[in-house]
């Protein structure tokens, strides 16, 4: 009898110690305020990490930023193989290129598979017509791609919500309810040989499945907060507990971030890690209309954590 136990608590002890988590750890690697030796810029990266895997959101402006600061903080980007890219805009997808050439080296998969929503290889264009892509540094959305493939990298096309890993669901293109597009001023598409503004519809977030309910990360929200946070209650009916990224406020009026953050409070947000794009005046705006508390509350810097138990542990500039 005391031998079945004892063989009954080495195994429960050995599966105990081989569960592996499904929970995220999630640092910003780039944004506009840094700390110490950090390099800021106009530009949105965060790392996702498990026992399991390492995801990057995004992938900063200029090439070199995502990892000079991961080197900084410690980060091993080698174990990345899944990219996910917010929109196509080059201060989110500059790094690509660099960090797949930096990384296939020591891990041929790193970097390797890059999720994109519907619309993200469409051609944009200036107002006279000539090419402006903007994507990953090229103009020229075919120069893009030749460059891409001949690093081995593949596009997944996320035309629909989908569950890229274990709690982790791309929202694809949102639907505009709530709230109008933040437009890019400059860039348009063409629709039946006319230049039109480009609505952006290849804006995607991610939505992080927490026991808090869902945590939502987003490279600038050019969809819309609102919209947003409609489209994972959408998928799935829980609370919008946290929000991290751009969220492209900082121009807006006073009426339209009061609006934002009552629906917000609607959503449940509890926790608020603005960056890049959001505005200090904003999520100060935001918090206090949706009452988050102060330690619930970040401007978001570089190095910047909200650990696996969704505490916001503050870069020494914050």
């Amino acid at each position: 009898m005391i031998l079945k136990f004892s063989r009954l608590l080495a195994f429960f002890i050995f599966f105990s110690c081989n569960i592996k988590s499904e929970e995220y750890e999630i640092t910003i690697l780039a944004t506009n305020i840094a700390n110490f030796g950090g390099v800021g810029e106009w530009s949105f990266s965060a790392l996702l990490e498990n026992e399991n895997e390492s995801i990057l959101f995004d992938t900063g402006f200029d090439e070199d930023t995502v990892l000079h600061n991961a080197k900084l903080l410690g980060k091993d980007l080698s174990k990345v193989e899944k990219v996910i890219l917010s929109h196509f805009h080059g201060d989110h997808t500059g790094g690509l290129l660099k960090l797949r050439k930096t990384y296939m080296k020591i891990n041929p998969k790193s970097f390797s598979t890059a999720y994109v929503a519907d619309g993200f290889f469409e051609q944009r264009y200036d107002k006279d017509g000539n090419l402006r892509g903007f994507i990953g540094g090229f103009d020229d959305v075919n120069e893009f791609m030749k460059a891409t493939d001949a690093l081995g990298i593949k596009f997944k096309i996320i035309k629909e919500p989908h569950e890229i890993s274990k709690n982790l669901i791309l929202s694809g293109p949102v639907e505009r309810i709530f709230e109008s597009v933040v437009v890019s001023p400059g860039f348009y598409v063409k629709e039946n040989g006319k230049l039109v503004d480009d609505l952006l519809r290849d804006d995607q977030s991610l939505g992080i499945k927490t026991k808090k309910g869902w945590y939502m990360m987003s490279g600038c929200g050019h969809s819309g907060m609102m919209n947003t946070a409609h489209k994972f209650q959408q998928i799935e009916k829980k609370d919008i507990y946290g929000a991290i990224g751009g969220f492209h406020l900082f121009r807006s009026s006073d009426e339209v971030i009061s609006k934002t953050a009552s629906s917000l409070k609607l959503f449940g947000l509890k926790q608020l890690v603005g960056g890049h794009c959001t505005g200090i005046h904003a999520a100060r705006k935001i918090a206090d209309i949706a009452s988050i508390t102060r330690k619930n509350l970040s401007h978001g810097a570089i190095g910047t954590v909200i650990t696996k138990d969704l505490k916001i542990l503050r870069s020494s500039v914050e």
